[in-house]
């Protein structure tokens, strides 16, 4: 029996990437959610709420429709680590984790056309080697990861800024942790691999 091709509940070109690798057919949509944290969530609580309202809020846009969401929260101690944005703000960043550890939450939730829901969070943590002033610019001049939270692409030059790392999936840290997710789509009938 065919079935309607998986909707990723995301705008994020990365997920997008990652899920492909599956070979299972999906479509994306952007939800449109508060992202806030709330008043005494943790990191990885708020990552896979998120991930929930996200697969939530497609399954509204897509009934009938099995639907993911994804969501990242990264924290270094006790400040939260965001996407940078700018230059400057990736610069500060770098700097600012030199040589600390940052744990990367990432959420997934899967809704099947059923209702019934898989939540999964998968905690990845990272060390960033003492960087120097001139590693991080020749870095930002060669991948300008403004979109990362972290400032660093670990798929890509960025691997060459960590010291260790280390997780159940390497592909939580990019976004969509696949050991889980194909776990969630087997429960629900998809065929993976």
């Amino acid at each position: 029996m065919a079935q309607d091709p998986l909707i990723l509940a995301s705008g994020s070109r990365y997920r997008a990437e990652l899920l492909s690798r599956l070979r299972i057919p999906f479509e994306t949509w952007s939800p449109d959610i508060d992202e806030s944290a709330l008043e005494h969530e943790t990191p990885s609580q708020t990552a896979v709420r998120l991930a929930r309202l996200k697969a939530e809020a497609g399954v509204r846009a897509h009934p009938g429709r099995c639907v993911i969401g994804s969501d990242q929260v990264a924290e270094c101690g006790t400040q939260p680590v965001n996407k940078p944005g700018s230059l400057e703000a990736a610069r500060s960043q770098l700097r600012a984790l030199r040589a600390r550890p940052v744990l990367f939450h990432t959420g997934v939730c899967v809704i099947g056309v059923t209702g019934k829901r898989h939540e999964r969070i998968v905690t990845t943590d990272v060390i960033f080697r003492p960087l120097t002033d001139p590693e991080i610019e020749r870095y930002l001049a060669a991948e300008p990861a403004f979109d990362c939270a972290g400032a660093a692409k670990s798929e890509g030059l960025g691997i060459s800024l960590l010291h260790r790392l280390g997780g159940d999936d390497p592909t939580a840290l990019v976004g969509l942790p696949l050991i889980a997710l194909s776990q969630m789509l087997r429960a629900e009938g998809f065929l993976v691999p």
